[in-house]
């Protein structure tokens, strides 16, 4: 993993930041857009990084 890269759970806390400013309804349309874009994109990347998990899981001898 690269050090600018967030880990699985940095990307989930701020994905629930996201959802906790999106459910409050205060935000503006465009930054109601934006925060959705970016939850939409992390997301995807912990559905990635979570499958990814759950192929080492099932394959044996898969971290050596």
């Amino acid at each position: 993993m690269k050090k600018s890269e967030k880990t699985f759970e940095e990307k989930m806390g701020e994905l629930e930041e996201l959802i906790g400013k999106l459910e409050s309804g205060s935000v503006p349309l465009e930054e109601m857009v934006a925060l959705h874009e970016r939850g939409m994109a992390l997301y995807e990347s912990c559905a990635k990084e979570l499958a990814a998990f759950e192929k080492r899981l099932k394959t044996p001898g898969a971290d050596q």
